[in-house]
């Protein structure tokens, strides 16, 4: 199910529009109906400092979760490609045929690697999910028979190492799964939204109407950058399978 923050372009204009709209609510029509007193308009300010502080918080903090997912799905493509790349080596323990089949079968499951993490089409992205179940059963299937015909320590490294392969997918698809939570995203539009208003509100009459975007505009290229890094797939800024690439080239 997709989400706006999975556009990050569309996010940031939709993000820009809002909370243009909520400045100019604070300038043109609150403003107008309950104008700030003087003597509150010290007090105005500080809770508009400590709004544009806790907001500007959250933003870094949204950020900081966007990074941390990122550079983690970046350390499990390095892990995924080590651990085929270690197995690609063990089944020489296995005999000839055997290991020829095994080779072939991590080969193909190579380009399907590849191919989840360059696919946006999600229902693309369906059918190569089945097809990689397909081939882990295979390959699993083509460790276990002769394991099991010739069981020995040799033998139990290589299916260790194919249980490694199989398991770093499932770490790399939790990943892919772990992003910001809605409810991050919730408090940092409604801070912003009211932290909009309270700047358009706090705006002198005489100020120009531009000044009262700058907010906007900033907390808007702040939400484009951290939804371009949290979403995997939609942003300019992709995990790219550089380690997978290089393994199917040396295999090749």
């Amino acid at each position: 199910m997709h989400r706006l923050v999975d556009f990050p372009l569309l996010a940031f204009i939709v993000s820009f529009a809002t909370l243009s709209l909520a400045a100019w609510i604070g300038a043109s029509i609150i403003r107008g109906r309950s104008p700030i007193a003087e003597d509150s308009r010290d007090q105005f300010d500080t809770v508009l400092a400590a709004t544009l502080t806790l907001l500007g918080l959250i933003i870094g903090f949204s950020f900081s979760m966007a990074l941390g997912r990122y550079e983690q799905r970046k350390n499990y493509e390095e892990a995924e490609a080590n651990a085929i790349g270690t197995e690609y080596l063990r089944v020489d323990f296995l005999p000839a045929a055997d290991a020829a089949a095994v080779r072939l079968l991590l080969k193909n499951y190579i380009d399907q690697r590849i191919l989840f993490y360059i696919t946006r089409d999600l229902s693309k992205l369906r059918e190569l999910r089945d097809h990689t179940a397909l081939l882990q059963q295979q390959l699993w299937t083509a460790v276990r028979v002769p394991a099991a015909a010739q069981p020995s320590f040799n033998v139990t490294l290589v299916v260790s190492g194919m249980n490694d392969v199989l398991n770093s997918e499932g770490y790399t698809q939790a990943a892919w799964w772990n992003r910001i939570p809605t409810a991050a995203w919730m408090l940092l539009v409604t801070i912003a939204i009211l932290g909009s208003l309270m700047v358009g509100y706090g705006a002198k009459a005489k100020s120009q109407p531009v000044m009262r975007l700058v907010l906007p505009l900033i907390v808007s290229i702040s939400v484009f950058l951290i939804a371009d890094i949290d979403s995997a797939r939609g942003g300019m800024i992709r995990v790219k399978p550089q380690n997978l690439l290089s393994l199917a080239d040396s295999l090749r």
